[in-house]
């Protein structure tokens, strides 16, 4: 095994010196470096190995594990790129000075991606393949625990980090992905299950780093699309899941393997903390959150109207627990049932809280125009998407009344026109604060803002579109400084600028970054990559219609479930998204972001409404479940009487994150009672 690791590496340098696929040694950027440092740390693996007494070998097929690990994640940033080698936003990046080597094309880049980490991830497996041969493994492997039966014990110790893959493989099918869109989600039910077997029966260090490298491989895979939304934010991304795994997970794991019946409580509500801990914040990103896989089983999904996303995650993450629980040397099946019971009983107020929703009658409807004109708004194809957006406008306002939600009839506002058009966030891209100030004559750009306003003015209806809007305010030296905004502005029918929201919650790295006077050179190295960053909006505006009230977070902001339930407490009735789906250029993406938005309506018992630039543009009514919609990427308009009951306000929008909360408080009493030996034995 160490001849072929030293085989390896001598053959990636060989193709980084010579051929097609020879790196550039005048040029080099920082991915480089990166790959460079492969097939040195494999040969340093070969010379371990061969250095090593038989005795000791445990050390080298513990190596080969984070030498896998290490070059699938490479392999996986170089493919994912590789699939978007072709993009113009990539090229216009690389037009504007980019600081980075144009890729070839997007076949040229996937075979030189295979090219280059194949061989190693083949001599890893390999070298993990024959240390698990009978008799090259000592029967006491440092990093697991003794063995307490015969029989599949053994097998976990030595397949650990295979199971830790089957984990990613579960959890990333369980949520909507590459392989099946709307997502297999009674996976999630076991999905955890491999891994927390793992955890089990390994130390404290090994169930940490496997912890570790399943979060970094989960989130890559189920947010790949974030490849295409700027060129550093799916590293961003994974280097979050790595500092944020392996900060929380060392501490909880201690306090984990020091109980006994109450271990599978432990993980359960420790994961449940995980997960509302990673959504707050300047750093949050609430995505892949467990509470969004069984997004079909609506039934289960009302949970989320006692405890947030985290009642939901508190389900899945016990069942996977408690299975793990029984499946245990000794088994503990009082987990397991604890967990069956725990699901029983949220889906008997499931089924409850169903029923009292759809008893509810309706109290007024209000007919509303969704437009999707499937456009990108980081092109410069200003006056196109107008037109774009005139004609969906145009013949959403004309179309035929569509037929009540929920009911056969048609709403008591059939004959009329929507009430409300919803435009996309950056629908409309000319700031149109700063060139409706402008000469038109001479401006084209203000020239285009005097003709939306124009044209918003005819139509008679209340619009609103996402824009982006700025400040002007003096600095410490009496300087004029601008504060530019990700914005949604609203007009009412006489075409007059009613109220403006700025988004308060960036997307962080790409769309804010707070700490450019602290940390300048990586304020610098972001203009580098073409970021473009807006200011922080300060203001929670709830949009009075003189037919209802409403709110508009934009793209990612719904999914952070706190911020949403603080603009149902100001006064909101329904919820509003406005989007831009189009950059990812798949429906996974898409489809993900759908299926976090539409738990903000079962948390909050409100209806929601989502207008894309392309993506899911739909309604979703107050128990979560998609009413209507229109095809992903088409240029198409949604128009839909919205139902509205007397709903109320929800336990948590009333308490809010209650349960993340107590999860904490738990964790440290059991933490607190493991150090009294007595009590830990019972516990």
């Amino acid at each position: 095994m160490g001849w072929l690791y030293l085989a390896a590496a001598a053959v990636e340098a060989a193709l980084a010196l010579w051929g097609p696929w020879a790196l550039p040694w005048g040029r080099l950027v920082y991915t480089d470096y990166l790959f460079l440092a492969l097939p040195v740390l494999h040969a340093c693996g070969g010379i371990l190995c061969l250095a090593l007494p038989r005795g000791r070998r445990w050390l080298f097929l513990h190596a080969s594990e984070l030498l896998f690990t290490l070059s699938l994640v490479f392999f996986l940033f170089a493919y994912i790129f590789a699939l978007n080698a072709n993009m113009d936003y990539v090229q216009r990046f690389f037009a504007g000075g980019g600081k980075m080597r144009l890729a070839l094309d997007t076949r040229a880049e996937r075979l030189a991606a295979a090219v280059r980490y194949l061989p190693l991830l083949a001599a890893d497996a390999a070298a993990f393949l024959w240390g698990r041969m009978p008799g090259y493994l000592p029967a006491r492997m440092p990093g697991y625990l003794p063995a307490r039966m015969a029989g599949y014990l053994p097998a976990v110790q030595r397949w650990a980090l295979p199971l830790v893959l089957v984990s990613v493989a579960l959890g990333v099918l369980s949520f909507p992905s590459f392989a099946v869109l709307d997502g297999l989600g009674f996976l999630c039910f076991v999905a955890l299950v491999p891994l927390f077997l793992v955890v089990e029966h390994s130390c404290l260090v090994a169930g940490w780093l496997y912890v570790t490298a399943y979060g970094v491989l989960q989130g890559m895979l189920v947010s790949f699309w974030l490849g295409t939304f700027s060129l550093v934010t799916l590293q961003l991304v994974t280097v979050f899941f790595l500092l944020a795994h392996g900060l929380f997970f060392l501490p909880v794991l201690w306090i984990v393997r020091r109980l006994a019946s109450f271990r599978f409580l432990a993980l359960a509500l420790a994961w449940v903390l995980f997960e509302y801990l990673r959504s707050l914040g300047y750093w949050g990103y609430p995505w892949g959150l467990w509470g969004t896989a069984p997004h079909r089983f609506l039934t289960l999904l009302q949970t989320a109207s006692l405890a947030g996303v985290w009642g939901v995650s508190l389900v899945v993450v016990l069942l996977n627990a408690g299975a793990a629980s029984a499946l245990a040397a000794p088994p503990r099946t009082a987990g397991m049932l604890a967990s069956v019971a725990v699901f029983l009983a949220c889906l008997f107020f499931g089924l409850g809280r169903q029923d009292e929703l759809d008893r509810q009658p309706v109290e007024k409807s209000v007919r509303v125009a969704l437009v999707q004109q499937n456009s990108d708004p980081r092109k410069d194809d200003y006056e196109r998407t107008f037109a774009t957006l005139r004609r969906l406008t145009d013949q959403a306002l004309a179309a035929p009344g569509p037929r009540a939600a929920n009911s056969g009839l048609r709403a008591a506002n059939s004959g009329l026109r929507p009430e409300l058009v919803v435009w996309s966030e950056t629908a409309f891209v000319p700031n149109i604060r700063r060139w409706s100030g402008e000469d038109p004559e001479r401006l084209p750009l203000a020239r285009l803002v005097r003709e939306f306003l124009d044209y918003q003015r005819g139509l008679g209806v209340w619009l609103l579109t996402g824009n982006d809007d700025y400040e002007l305010c003096a600095g410490p030296t009496g300087e004029e400084i601008r504060s530019d905004y990700n914005a949604a502005v609203l007009f009412d029918e006489r075409g007059r600028r009613v109220r403006t929201y700025h988004k308060m919650h960036l997307v962080p790295f790409t769309e804010y970054f707070p700490f450019k006077e602290q940390l300048p050179g990586v304020y610098r190295w972001l203009l580098d990559f073409d970021v473009y960053l807006w200011e922080q909006g300060r203001e929670r505006v709830v949009f009075r219609h003189p037919r209802f009230s409403f709110f508009t977070p934009i793209c990612f902001e719904d999914s952070f479930p706190g911020d949403i339930r603080r603009f149902v407490r100001a006064g909101a009735e329904a919820i509003i998204n406005i989007s831009n789906d189009y950059w990812s250029l798949t429906e996974v993406e898409a489809k993900q972001h759908a299926v976090n938005s539409s738990l903000r309506a079962v948390e909050n018992a409100r209806p929601l409404l989502r207008a894309t630039a392309s993506g899911l543009t739909g309604y979703f009514d107050a128990d979560g479940s998609l009413l209507a919609a229109v095809p992903y990427y088409q240029e198409s308009f949604l128009v839909v009487d919205v139902c509205f009951r007397p709903a109320g306000t929800t336990p948590y929008t009333r308490w809010g994150d209650w349960l993340p909360q107590g999860a904490a408080a738990a964790l440290a009493l059991l933490a607190l009672l493991s150090l009294f030996p007595r009590v830990r034995k019972r516990l």
